[in-house]
């Protein structure tokens, strides 16, 4: 019975080693204050040194070496708890603000609402505008999924329609410095802080649809007026604190779809752990299969529906450009 203990415990051994070596040598890579050089040579000597571990395993001195392993590991996680999020950089403009807000009542004023006038991926005209909104005549909640690397993958966005016919999309994005750009494996390191941002969909939709040919589908969600309130001012309290208090954007924990989730849980609605809410270009079906949509037509139907990247081109973001793309999308009964 000896024999096969050991073996399990070597054998869990060698893939806590494998996974810290690798994963140490990543944040090493992609975070440790060297010049290039510096940082690479970093990361192959502690690979290096998580290998030699592992052959140590199966030899006499395997205690030793864990130890010493044990120690270098807990020594680069003691130096990762150091690692702040930056409140200032030289950010993109599209990024460069964090959207605040303030209630008066019903009546929400927010601060920085990103408005740009897109003419294409890489030029604008820059405009931070001041709004305000009655919570009163809050009347819909919309999905959009923008499908930016195949089916599987999208960014999501919320917006928020009002009886005066405006619309509030909220995007939680990467906030990159100017002239960067996005990098799902180097965002798993703390490599980039979180942004919210609060944008007419001209901008944050016509941007994605219009310039950059991703594949944005909008779904129109069922939600009562007390939940839709709930879950806005859950995203105007997160922008707050985002404001006050940076966060580092990661691309499994702390991302467009973690963030929201978040928030509809905060606001009282139930959501179910779920694999479609990792692999986030999924989350129609997991919406329409909690009834969070039209139920009423085949999912397909609803799929067909949901594309705006023709009716978006038609209009050419006009001011009507809300209104167009919605054109022919069905609303589940029960919606606001």
């Amino acid at each position: 019975m000896v024999r096969p203990v050991r073996a399990i415990v070597i054998a869990v051994l060698l893939l806590l080693v494998v996974f810290a070596s690798a994963w140490s040598s990543l944040a090493l890579w992609y975070r440790f204050p060297l010049p290039e050089f510096g940082r690479q040579a970093s990361a192959i000597l502690f690979g290096l040194f998580g290998a030699s571990v592992v052959v140590a395993l199966f030899g006499k001195r395997r205690f030793r070496a864990v130890l010493a392993f044990a120690v270098a590991f807990v020594l680069v996680l003691v130096w990762w708890s150091t690692i702040e999020p930056p409140a200032n950089g030289a950010w993109a403009p599209d990024v460069a603000r964090q959207v605040t807000g303030e209630f008066d009542g019903d009546l929400l004023t927010l601060t920085n609402v990103r408005d740009f006038e897109w003419r294409s991926a890489t030029d604008f005209t820059e405009r931070w505008t001041t709004r305000s909104y009655d919570l009163n005549k809050l009347k819909s909640v919309d999905m959009f999924m923008s499908y930016w690397s195949g089916p599987t993958i999208a960014h999501v966005i919320m917006s928020f329609g009002f009886d005066d016919g405006r619309y509030l999309a909220w995007s939680i994005e990467v906030r990159r410095l100017s002239g960067g750009s996005f990098s799902p494996l180097a965002d798993l390191f703390k490599s980039s802080p979180l942004v919210i941002l609060a944008a007419d969909e001209r901008d944050v939709i016509g941007l994605r649809s219009n310039f950059r040919g991703e594949d944005v589908q909008i779904y129109r969600l069922r939600a009562s007026p007390a939940a839709a309130r709930l879950l806005l001012r859950e995203y105007v309290s997160d922008a707050n604190a985002l404001a006050a208090t940076p966060v580092f954007y990661n691309s499994l924990t702390t991302n467009c779809t973690t963030t929201i989730i978040k928030m509809m849980r905060v606001a009282g609605d139930a959501v179910p752990t779920d694999w479609r809410l990792v692999v986030n270009g999924y989350l129609p079906e997991y919406a329409y299969d909690r009834g969070a949509l039209d139920i009423s037509v085949p999912l397909s139907q609803l799929r067909s529906a949901a594309h705006i990247a023709a009716r978006a081109h038609e209009d050419g973001l006009s001011p009507i450009f809300s209104q167009a793309i919605r054109v022919g999308v069905s609303s589940p009964q029960g919606a606001l």
